[in-house]
């Protein structure tokens, strides 16, 4: 997955709003504890009363036991910081770090009552002094001991956590390939662990409505996800979000045969494949403008199809990774690919 350098979270930005969240992997379930107490019964029951506490999670491998909904969390990543304010759980929120640009408009207000941490991962003393019941990363990675630190060391401090599924790193955990039902029943898992199941369905229902009015391009064209990179360039591989992404607005991804979510790929591999059109992942280090004039200033790249015409397609870095904003993103690519005016 790319490594972004993340900006502050108090700037706005117009973007399209999303409501998606991440992948939930094959394995990783949630079952009640096996001396769990019997759910509680009432004529209006409340959303936590739908899920039977405590809750074992198989995540990335690791155990994880929640007695009862997380309150106090800290998020790594833009994915899990925008799952907790899609679910209605800003307030929960004590800390947000490693933002990969603004919240989408719909979620500024709630977003703005949210602490930033860092810019980056956080350092195990910033988690901590939070006071965090359960710590909410994007990435596996961001449990290291130079940043949050190990997911065993925070156990020990009484600190739960848990990842994104679709960031788990070993094959035996992360989605192959990252699906939207995926996507979906990650919401449904989230729900459970923060304990608002019903928020979550809705959610889903919401986002399955979405999905199908993105009407997908029915005339085959190639496309190159292009996240980073100048020498060679760092692209959308074939089990990831950004596959999934383009196969939902019926493009084909010209490192669709790479089996992995993310991919270095050399020019010479983009020029031979020459791509209808390109899909530029836009960031404030690394934005769009600034791959569109290194394209056209490259002797081999500016004889690509897709150069000479303008046929570019662009995206928010924060969703490009499996989160709230797929959906969403799918249909933005859908409209501006629609709007290029190709011919059939």
């Amino acid at each position: 997955m790319p490594a972004p350098r993340p900006t502050r979270s108090r700037t706005r930005a117009v973007l399209v709003p999303a409501l998606v969240a991440a992948a939930l992997l094959a394995g990783c379930t949630a079952t009640p504890g096996d001396d769990a107490p019997a759910a509680a019964t009432s004529a209006a029951p409340t959303a936590t009363d739908a899920v039977t506490w405590p809750v074992t999670f198989d995540n990335c491998g690791f155990a994880v036991t929640v007695e009862s909904p997380p309150q106090r969390v800290v998020t790594i990543k833009s994915s899990t910081f925008e799952m907790m304010l899609a679910l209605g759980l800003g307030d929960r929120v004590v800390g947000a770090s490693f933002l990969d640009g603004p919240v989408p408009p719909a979620y500024a207000d709630a977003a703005d009552d949210v602490e930033v941490l860092s810019d980056g991962a956080p350092g195990q003393e910033a988690v901590l002094a939070s006071e965090p019941d359960l710590v909410y990363a994007g990435w596996e990675s961001n449990f290291a001991d130079e940043t949050a630190g190990r997911r065993d060391t925070l156990e020990g401090f009484g600190v739960l956590s848990y990842v994104s599924p679709s960031a788990c790193k070993d094959a035996d955990h992360r989605p192959d390939p990252l699906t939207f039902d995926g996507v979906f029943a990650e919401i449904t898992e989230a729900g459970e662990l923060f304990g608002v199941p019903d928020e979550a369905a809705d959610l889903v229902a919401e986002q399955r409505d979405a999905l199908a009015a993105v009407t997908p391009d029915p005339n085959g064209r190639t496309a190159l996800w292009y996240s980073s990179g100048s020498d060679t360039p760092y692209v959308g591989a074939g089990i990831g979000a950004p596959q999934m992404i383009m196969d939902a607005v019926g493009l084909t991804n010209v490192a669709g045969d790479v089996h992995d979510t993310w991919t270095s790929f050399g020019w010479e591999q983009v020029v031979a494949a020459d791509p209808d059109v390109i899909v530029l992942v836009d960031a404030t280090w690394n934005t769009a403008a600034s791959k569109i004039a290194q394209l056209e200033a490259n002797p081999a790249t500016a004889t690509l199809t897709a150069v000479r015409e303008h046929r570019y397609l662009t995206v928010p870095f924060a969703a490009t990774e499996a989160g709230v904003r797929n959906v969403a993103a799918a249909q933005d690519l859908a409209d501006q690919l629609a709007a290029l005016g190709l011919d059939g």
